[in-house]
């Protein structure tokens, strides 16, 4: 009982870091490229802070990759460079819709896919099961809830577009469907963190087998930074072109830019954070800790991620009828997860134990 209640606090403080890296960001000074924060967090968060934790995680990390082998690591490291990709649009969002509906629509999209991407890859005959079919109800749940947030969404850019003052100042800058479009793209292709830890059983079976037996929380870590390192090819690719192309590299010389760096750092952490806690929270709740733990984890993720967007006021001037929306589509997300958590369960009851497929697809994703 005792693991349960501590297992379930780990999974809540985890789902604080991942439903709040994109806070410090408010914070950043305004005027500052976009490139000039988001560079240094995903040069922290993909390979610096890595780079640290993995060797003082997991003990002969680099051997264990090194029995795997090229074509073992292959797959996952290329779905991790996808996985960047979604990372990278979804800093993007941010910028165009705010935290409240980026991480809505983002989590949504992440949701359907990495559910159904990895089983429909490995497993495709479970769809014809009660737990197949109990999935793909959540995932009809879960896109009604993305389709109430977009709603939500276009109510609030034209409310903010007919109540703003006539001034460049607060004059909304951007249209509501790009910025929309932008972070249900950046939810598909975060999903494939999800698809790259489907591939990623060779990994686990050498940390299990290698000397020093990394069986328990840990033993997904080693997946995790590599695909994280994967995210750093791409992400940080687009970051130096957008330096480059908008000569912004001195803007790092500044003042605001070197309060942005430290905020980058802080971001970096929350977000890694929110994965190894999710592993540590897991282990905790034995059997559970593939369907409750990340049914808890990604509908305390998505609540929190929406708490910040409105204590930071993104829906001050959004209308009434834009709030009803956002929260009904919130609620409907929180339930979609719950269903897919259900469905998770039935597949492992079934199954009588927990395939290493479909245990690795659900370790989360702070993005």
């Amino acid at each position: 009982m005792f693991d349960l209640v501590v297992g379930f606090a780990i999974l809540l403080f985890g789902a604080m870091c991942g439903g709040s890296f994109g806070l410090p960001s408010k914070f950043v000074s305004k005027d500052l490229p976009w490139e000039n924060l988001w560079g240094p967090f995903f040069l922290f968060a993909t390979l610096l802070l890595p780079l640290i934790a993995g060797p003082a995680l997991v003990s002969g990390l680099f051997g264990i990759y090194a029995k795997v082998g090229f074509l073992g690591l292959l797959l996952p490291f290329v779905f991790g460079i996808l996985w960047g990709l979604g990372s990278m649009t979804l800093g993007l969002s941010f910028a165009f819709i705010g935290l409240s509906l980026a991480y809505a629509i983002n989590y949504g999209g992440q949701i359907i896919v990495g559910s159904i991407g990895p089983m429909l890859i490995h497993s495709p005959e479970k769809f014809q099961t009660t737990s197949g079919i109990v999935i793909m109800i959540g995932v009809g749940v879960c896109l009604l809830g993305v389709i109430l947030c977009g709603r939500a969404g276009m109510l609030k850019t034209a409310n903010e577009a007919n109540n703003a003052p006539p001034t460049e100042e607060t004059k909304p800058k951007k249209s509501g469907l790009p910025g929309l479009l932008l972070a249900l793209l950046s939810g598909l292709l975060c999903a494939c963190y999800a698809i790259a830890f489907s591939f990623a059983g060779d990994i686990s079976n050498a940390a299990s087998a290698a000397p020093h037996e990394i069986s328990d929380w840990r033993n997904p870590l080693p997946a995790t930074f590599l695909i994280l390192f994967g995210g750093f090819f791409s992400s940080c690719l687009y970051c130096v072109v957008k330096l480059n192309q908008n000569k912004t590299w001195k803007r790092f010389l500044t003042p605001s830019a070197v309060v942005a760096v430290m905020i980058a750092f802080l971001m970096a952490v929350l977000h890694d954070a929110a994965v190894g806690l999710f592993g540590l929270g897991a282990s905790k709740l034995g059997g559970l800790g593939v369907s409750v733990g990340y049914a808890v984890f990604m509908a305390f993720s998505i609540m929190v991620g929406n708490f910040n967007g409105f204590l930071m006021g993104e829906w001050r001037n959004a209308g009434r009828q834009a709030v009803c929306w956002i929260t009904a589509g919130i609620i409907v997300l929180v339930i979609a997860v719950c269903i897919l958590g259900l469905g998770k369960g039935l597949d492992t009851t079934a199954s009588g134990e927990v395939p290493q497929q479909i245990e690795v697809e659900l370790v989360p994703n702070a993005t």
